[in-house]
């Protein structure tokens, strides 16, 4: 697997140095064979070319439950993954989401009820979700996770997790805000008791320097988190960093520092493929990349291993990391191709 830091110089160095090492854990897993094509949709056969190289193992049914926000394109890209790796697996994905825990709950009932022979989820708010993943567990229906509940995933049983260490993202992310000589940042989180962005600002905050300062937004109304952050860059003109924890936000911070007349920049977690120009010209100053591409790929295929040959990752004992990489205008033009079609 191709190392997804690309650091400039020498000076860049040391700060790229826990990146790629959190982002090389992943690797580990490609044992499994990730050599697969993009397939159809939730409960939809894969295309032609998807099929060539499919499993004549038995056809499974695997349910995929996360916590995605309406119009939120990070969950395409997790979508697409898990689409990819059901087609190379004779498996059917039906994937579902609710931004309420009470509901996601419901949702893995909904599963068990279907009878499918494995369920991933994403344990953003693991407290709802732990007796509806224990009526799964008692049902023999194995279950994974991924992309949220870290610190939660080895307490609920599930057999894997998949996805980034927020904590030791976030304290990445601080330490190349001191690198970048930043002295005031507002974290901007999207979702009060996410579990996974809380971390993430907890991480920026013990390692930066300088001044954080938490910033919570409606992520369900992006006109609201564009008043709010310029609201905040009016008040206190010494912020010269914004940081927010997801693409679309990014964006939208990006109009609020030009509405406001603030001369900070504005860095993110997570790509998108319209964020890939903002990259180039230098209107976001970097982005920490934790491949929900490849989380939802293996949350599938980890599924489809252990019905097969009982393989899973991580020995049952540590997560399998997919992230944090910076990307910044030194590998922008090389991982940029594939965030522009939606994998990355």
């Amino acid at each position: 697997m191709k190392r997804t830091i690309r650091p400039g110089s020498a000076a860049r160095s040391s700060r790229s140095t826990t990146a790629a090492f959190v982002a090389g854990a992943a690797a580990v897993v490609l044992l499994a064979g990730c050599s697969s094509d993009s397939g159809g949709m939730q409960s939809q056969e894969g295309s032609d070319e998807s099929a060539a190289g499919k499993a004549d193992t038995p056809r499974m049914k695997i349910a995929m439950i996360t916590h995605a926000a309406p119009g939120d394109t990070f969950w395409d890209i997790v979508r697409k993954g898990g689409t990819a790796a059901a087609a190379k697996d004779n498996v059917e994905l039906v994937y579902s989401s609710d931004e309420k825990a009470a509901d996601q709950a419901n949702l893995i009932q909904n599963a068990i009820d279907q009878k499918v022979d494995g369920i991933a989820i994403t344990a953003a708010k693991p407290e709802a979700m732990k007796a509806a993943v224990e009526k799964a567990q008692a049902a023999g229906i194995p279950v994974v996770g991924f992309n949220a509940g870290l610190d939660q995933w080895k307490e609920m049983g599930l057999l894997s997790y998949f996805g980034q260490d927020e904590e030791v993202a976030g304290e990445a992310f601080g330490k190349r805000l001191n690198d970048d000589g930043a002295k005031h940042a507002i974290c901007v989180i999207q979702e009060q008791g996410h579990v996974a962005l809380e971390a993430r600002c907890a991480g920026v905050k013990k390692t930066f320097e300088g001044t954080t300062d938490i910033l919570y937004v409606n992520g369900k109304d992006m006109p609201s988190v564009k008043s709010t952050i310029e609201a905040k860059l009016r008040q206190d003109k010494s912020v010269d960093r914004v940081v927010t924890l997801g693409a679309p936000f990014a964006l939208t911070a990006v109009d609020s520092v030009k509405e406001s007349g603030s001369k900070a920049e504005v860095a993110t977690f997570d790509l998108n493929k319209e964020l890939v120009g903002y990259l180039k010209d230098g209107r976001i100053a970097f982005a920490v990349d934790q491949q929900p591409y490849l989380q939802g790929y293996l949350a599938v295929d980890t599924l489809w291993l252990y019905k097969n040959n009982g393989n899973f990752s991580g020995g049952g004992e540590q997560p399998v990391l997919t992230g944090p990489a910076f990307v910044d205008e030194d590998n922008i033009e090389e991982i940029g191709k594939f965030a522009e079609k939606g994998t990355r």
